[in-house]
């Protein structure tokens, strides 16, 4: 301990020359690690040795536990001498606790005692309140037994008063008036709502005593069934005969005793079977009967017409009677229940065929006609609450099973679909020629035309359903894909075949077409996107089609369309390409009489002096085309692409074949002159003479020169400047003499 107590004082932290502590350790070394509960020394010594050194980190470590050494001297100094005094402190403590002992003792009995006599007047008080629940359970039990005795007994009482009210027949008898009448079925009418109000509340008080199996609600349950059966029987006439008379009050009063049974199904039924049956037996089985005949058909517009007539007239007294405001009868749907129903047996008894898809056009007639009924149905509604219910009853939905929709379009998509295949499996064919004289826009080949009626069908009035308006468009773009598919499958079987057989059954059209039937192609493609543009009459028809729809709807159906047209649209170069390829390898084959100039000029001393014969014939299969009978189809924008584009390839291949001339003409020359200067030099003869005598590459060159002079009077006569031809001013620059190379005259 005397160590402990000469122990130096800890010395203050050093600090910088502002006053700031220095660290006394380097920043990669933090000793609050250290206290840290799931410090793991290991994992601290591998994350360290990584980027310090082990001597670096081991000195810092000692160096750390020396100041804890001296830390923990420091703290043992300052309270040594309260330690050690500790002991002189504490003498008399235990005489002081002794005295407080007892006192402690006696208070823990007393505390003891009241404990155990709480816990005896606590189960006193259960038991009692337990006692009391369940006298009161017993009481309760005993009121529902006697409330239920008792309105078993008043149900009967009143079930019998009901006979012995004046009947309709007592009245005839008596004498007596309609006034009469009426107040009786009133007065019966109120009688049974009452008694219903009260068999309600007898069904409450038997479903609660239920539960615990007693002897005396199981003694009551055939008064009750008797009560019940009486009631439902008295109910019956009294509606009846509510609904002959169209009596409003007495309907009312019965229909709120159905609603307060909870016996709803039986009102509806009651009315279907009164009202609504009859009528419908007057109108359907009339017409089946001329069906039989052979004076009818299955259509039931006319059917529905005198059907929505008879509800107007006969059914809409208690359609007014169930909606009025406050009445408590909103749980009843005559309008699906009773006459829906009604409706939806008599056709599928008498006339089932009106259900059948396999007659497309009747289908949809009636589909169409059935969709207007259930509308004019769902005008009797005053709420949206109130559509919704009827379309969600079973009846509605079993009528809207009946039309087999999915059927019906695959019987059209086989029709229209299979119409435009078979169509174009033909080959090309002008259908609309004589009929589309000087329209322009206006289709001429049987496929296209095919194909735009084929598109209008999908969206007109006597194929297209609406609710499956996205399947029709879905079978549109079809369409348009297999007609793009159709041309893009032949035009590339007549770039890449070239006539030969080896082609799809797609393509076979398009290796037997004549050139100048691809005009029509043309002119029926431009007129096929103008009929799919934003300002076509498709989309038109679409866009007022899909008005009900919100404007993302309608905007993402003329994008779907708009882009179907892209892949026609880029079919439209490829068939210019076509053209162009034809008449230009005619073309080439006058081109290959300028091979014969090179025999013409070898060896002789004549000279060039007008353009060779074949260059008239180098433009005339353009020339015939663009002035065939079929070239007013092109517009003008086409024609002028199919002149540049035919000019410039064969402006292209004269180039390439002159150019070649002129080289072996040329190296021919430079041979042959070698020949001649060593046979000179050997005999001694004097070469000066031979320079002045013109080659016969420069003779070739003149002729040439000649032609291609005529060439561009040719251009020029079919409105082509050739000197805005590439190939034309390198094919100049080739023959032309040195003095012209610079100035394109002709």
């Amino acid at each position: 301990m005397a160590d402990l107590a000469v122990a130096p004082p800890p010395q203050p932290p050093a600090t910088d020359l502002f006053g700031e502590p220095i660290e006394a350790h380097p920043p990669w070394f933090k000793p609050e690690s250290f206290l840290r509960a799931d410090f793991d020394p290991d994992a601290y010594v591998a994350e360290l040795r990584s980027y310090v050194p082990l001597e670096s980190l081991a000195a810092e470590l000692r160096a750390h536990l020396a100041s804890l050494r001296a830390e923990l001297v420091g703290l043992i100094n300052r309270d040594y001498a309260d330690f050690v005094g500790l002991s002189a402190r504490l003498k008399g403590v235990d005489a002081a606790a002794a005295r407080m002992r007892a006192p402690l003792a006696e208070l823990r009995d007393k505390v003891a005692g009241f404990r155990a006599a709480a816990a005896a007047a606590l189960a006193a008080l259960r038991a009692g309140l337990e006692q009391r629940a369940a006298a009161s359970a017993a009481r309760e039990l005993l009121e529902l037994l006697l409330d239920t005795s008792h309105v078993v007994s008043k149900v009967e009482k009143l079930i019998k008063e009901l006979p012995t009210a004046p009947s309709d027949s007592s009245m005839d008898k008596g004498n007596d008036t309609v006034e009469a009448g009426t107040g009786v079925r009133e007065t019966q009418s109120i009688l049974l709502e009452r008694i219903a109000s009260e068999m309600n509340r007898l069904k409450f008080y038997i479903s609660h005593a239920q539960l615990q199996n007693l002897p005396f609600i199981e003694n009551m349950e055939k008064r009750v069934q008797g009560a019940t059966k009486l009631l439902d029987g008295s109910l019956e006439r009294c509606f009846v005969d509510g609904l002959e008379h169209r009596d409003a009050k007495v309907i009312y009063n019965c229909l709120r005793a159905y609603a307060a049974i909870d016996n709803t199904s039986s009102a509806e039924e009651l009315f279907r079977t009164t009202v609504v049956s009859p009528l419908i037996q007057k109108i359907v089985p009339q017409n089946y009967a001329k069906a039989v005949a052979g004076a009818s058909s299955d259509e039931l517009e006319d059917d529905y017409q005198k059907i929505k007539q008879c509800v107007e007239k006969d059914c809409k007294f208690i359609l007014d009677i169930s909606s009025s405001a406050n009445s408590g009868l909103h749980v009843f749907d005559f309008l699906g229940n009773s006459i829906l129903k009604e409706v939806l047996s008599a056709i599928q008894k008498s006339k089932p065929g009106a259900f059948s898809p396999g007659k497309p056009k009747e289908f949809l007639k009636n589909y169409k006609a059935s969709l207007r009924f259930l509308d004019f149905l769902e005008g009797f509604c005053h709420s949206k609450s109130a559509v919704t219910k009827f379309r969600s009853e079973p009846v509605y939905t079993d009528f809207i099973r009946q039309w087999n929709v999915g059927v019906y379009f695959s019987l059209r998509f086989q029709e229209i679909a299979g119409g435009l295949d078979s169509s174009l499996t033909n080959t090309i064919s002008p259908a609309g020629i004589n009929e589309n004289q000087g329209k322009r826009n206006m289709l001429l080949l049987k496929q296209s035309i095919k194909l735009l009626e084929s598109l209008q069908s999908c969206w007109s009035d006597e194929v297209l359903v609406f609710s499956h308006s996205d399947k029709f468009l879905r079978l549109s773009l079809q369409l348009i894909s297999r007609y793009t598919t159709w041309l893009s499958s032949g035009l590339s079987a007549r770039k890449v075949s070239d006539g030969s057989s080896n082609s799809p059954a797609d393509a076979e059209w398009a290796l037997s077409t004549p050139v100048e039937d691809f005009i029509y192609i043309m002119h029926d493609v431009h007129a096929v996107i103008g009929e799919l543009s934003e300002s076509g009459s498709v989309l038109e028809r679409v866009n007022e089609l899909l008005l009900s729809c919100p404007i993302e709807v309608r905007n993402l159906v003329k994008q779907s369309i708009l882009q179907a047209v892209e892949p026609l649209k880029e079919l439209l170069p490829t068939i210019m390409n076509v053209m162009i390829g034809v008449i230009v390898k005619k073309s080439n084959e006058d081109l290959k009489h300028l091979k014969g100039i090179t025999a013409t000029y070898r060896m002789t001393n004549k000279l060039p002096v007008r353009h060779s014969p074949y260059v008239s014939g180098i433009l005339h299969p353009l020339k015939v085309f663009l002035e065939g009978e079929r070239i007013h189809y092109l517009s003008e924008e086409d024609k002028t692409k199919l002149r540049r584009g035919c000019t410039d390839k064969i402006s292209a291949i004269y180039y390439e074949m002159v150019s070649e001339v002129v080289t072996v003409a040329r190296k021919t020359e430079s041979s042959l002159q070698r020949l001649r200067q060593g046979a000179q030099r050997r005999v001694g003869a004097n070469t000066d003479a031979s320079d002045n005598i013109i080659s016969d590459t420069d003779k070739i060159c003149m002729q040439l020169f000649l032609d291609i002079q005529e060439y561009a009077r040719n251009l020029r006569a079919i409105g082509i400047d050739a000197r805005e031809i590439d190939s034309y001013r390198a094919l100049w620059q080739c023959v032309a003499p040195k003095d012209k190379q610079e100035n394109i005259q002709f």
